[in-house]
């Protein structure tokens, strides 16, 4: 058999899953229309969204980084399905939120246990070819979640797309439950406390303290994701009031963004033995911000579509680029309690550079995105400037597997 057969077990789970994902999201805040006939209503889905990755990511580290990862994700994906299915039977808002909330948590610890399973499964030598497919697959889950949802949409109602994401959520659930158990060495039982959650924090301090280069590189991807969150926020005002695009081309926009991120996934596949961290962080770092900045400055459907295409295409090798980065030079024992530290600080900066943004933007959408998109191009440069420090080439050197088998 194929070393990449329970990779590619993995990778058929997360893309199960992403697809439901899409259609969960988009159903439900429908639902959530439908039922108030209230814009802020449904904005509340997106602001619970950060606030609890926040709440979250405080924690969740210590937890991750304790316990069997695999019966964990088996776990939160029957969980999450239970959840999901609920929605459709509960009447109140309010408890609607809850649960919406609850869903959000989950998530997150789904998030950061996925990519220590990951580190775990994937051998090091696969792993940059393993997150570009990885994208690849979530990206195509951008394009087809929607179509689903709005299939869906026609023959039944939002509530059956709720209940079909529940079965993707069961069938991720069995796809990783035949998957091996991989098991670092043991660590001492340990209970769950405040002094435990304090002791790990100190020890991730003392880590980015030690390891302040690989700190500072992904916390610069970390900035970027803020920088993007931010920006995202305005997508929708300033394509349908300041490029004046109706609903119908702004949705032809977002599908050529996502066509954009399945190109760049692409590439970054089948080249994979050909494309150095190095250049992949790099031309990420930099090509994601021009294209905002085309965006930005756009006057036409054209330039904001090749904006568009530019950005998303360049943030797959930003994404592969990095996250391979963090796989490599993280010790997989504390990678859930380091990158959780990471993700408080980036939900912080995502929910006040948002709010700050929509404030800004009351006055000028263009030129405050304009200014946004700028000033993470100026990031970016930073980001190529340090990267390409001499000194720190050893960083960037790996080895790749240039077999691409998914199946014996």
């Amino acid at each position: 058999m194929s070393n990449w057969k329970y990779p590619g077990l993995l990778l058929l789970g997360v893309g199960v899953s992403n697809v439901g994902a899409w259609i969960y999201f988009i159903a439900l805040n429908l639902i959530v229309l439908e039922r108030t006939g209230s814009a802020f209503a449904v904005s509340v889905l997106y602001i619970l969204l950060p606030i609890s990755a926040l709440l979250t990511s405080l924690w969740s580290g210590s937890v991750v980084d304790r316990i069997n990862q695999r019966r964990l994700l088996v776990m939160l994906d029957v969980s999450r399905a239970g959840l999901v299915f609920s929605l459709t039977l509960i009447d109140s808002l309010y408890v609607l939120y809850a649960l919406v909330f609850i869903l959000n948590i989950a998530n997150t610890l789904f998030e950061t246990s996925s990519l220590i399973y990951m580190t775990k499964l994937v051998p090091e030598t696969s792993r940059q070819r393993f997150n570009a497919l990885k994208n690849f697959i979530q990206s195509a889950g951008f394009i087809l979640g929607p179509s689903i949802a709005g299939f869906l949409f026609l023959v039944g109602s939002p509530e059956t797309a709720i209940v079909l994401n529940a079965g993707a959520l069961l069938c991720s659930a069995a796809l990783l439950f035949v998957l091996p158990d991989v098991r670092q060495a043991a660590t001492p039982a340990t209970s769950f406390s405040l002094q435990l959650i304090l002791a790990d924090w100190k020890e991730t301090l003392q880590f980015a303290r030690t390891r302040r280069y690989i700190t500072l590189v992904y916390a610069f991807y970390a900035l970027m994701i803020v920088l993007m969150s931010g920006l995202d926020s305005l997508e929708a005002s300033f394509a349908t009031i300041v490029l004046q695009l109706d609903e119908s081309t702004y949705g032809f926009l977002v599908s050529i963004a996502g066509i954009g991120i399945i190109c760049g996934s692409a590439v970054n596949a089948i080249f994979t033995h050909r494309l150095s961290l190095r250049f992949l962080i790099q031309f990420g770092a930099l090509m994601t911000p021009i294209g905002y900045v085309i965006f930005a400055t756009a006057t036409s459907f054209l330039t904001a579509a090749i904006g568009f295409f530019l950005l998303t295409f360049a943030l797959a090798f930003a994404n592969t680029g990095f996250m391979t980065f963090a796989q490599t030079h993280i010790p997989v024992e504390t990678m859930g309690r380091f990158l959780s530290s990471i993700h408080v600080v980036q939900s912080a900066g995502v929910i006040l550079l948002t709010a700050l943004i929509g404030f800004y933007a009351e006055t000028s959408i263009r030129l405050t995105y304009t200014i946004a998109a700028v000033s993470f191009l100026l990031i970016g440069g930073w980001i190529v400037w340090i990267v390409q420090d001499r000194t720190k080439r050893h960083y960037f050197t790996m080895e790749t597997d240039e077999t691409i088998k998914l199946s014996s």
